[in-house]
């Protein structure tokens, strides 16, 4: 076999090309915005993605409890537990009687934890907003559709969910 054949030998073609793979690129979108929401709600308040969920779900409806807030986050109850512990050492989140349920606690921001969803959320809205500016309103409604389609979609692919603590 001649030295120049060798060079031609055939490269396969990729399988898969990461750039143009759905969840990689999904992954990179989450990544880059949880970049610049962290800028807001770990530089300037010390929360952690979890952490910060939590409050945000406080935030929005009062109280939850733990196992409650574990899908709405897509995070693992023992996630949620450990930020509820950390949060609740620094005096942002209190744990009340479940009168429902005596197995659990509910979960309620204090003022100071609704101090700081007060700060915080208008602030994530305005980077969502200058996110999604590059859309027009009606892309902005068909993304939302598509994404609630392709959750739904990842759901029933991944039934148990997905215990992430990315976005």
């Amino acid at each position: 076999m001649a030295a120049g054949s060798a060079a031609k030998k055939r490269v396969p073609e990729p399988l898969v090309v990461l750039e143009e793979f759905l969840p990689y690129r999904l992954n990179v979108l989450a990544g880059l915005t949880s970049s610049a929401l962290a800028q807001i709600y770990a530089e300037r308040f010390g929360l952690s993605i979890p952490a910060w969920r939590v409050i945000v779900t406080l935030g929005q409806y009062e109280h939850r409890t733990a196992r409650d807030m574990a899908p709405d986050g897509v995070m693992h109850k023992s996630t949620v537990s450990r930020a509820v512990s950390a949060l609740e050492k620094r005096g942002l989140v209190v744990r009340r009687p479940n009168l429902d349920d005596r197995r659990e606690e509910l979960l309620a921001l204090t003022p100071a934890g609704r101090a700081i969803y007060e700060a915080v959320a208008p602030q994530a809205l305005a980077v969502e907003e200058r996110l999604l500016s590059v859309l027009s309103p009606q892309e902005q409604r068909t993304l939302s559709s598509l994404i609630d389609r392709l959750t739904r979609q990842a759901r029933q692919l991944a039934p148990h969910g997905s215990e992430e603590d990315e976005a």
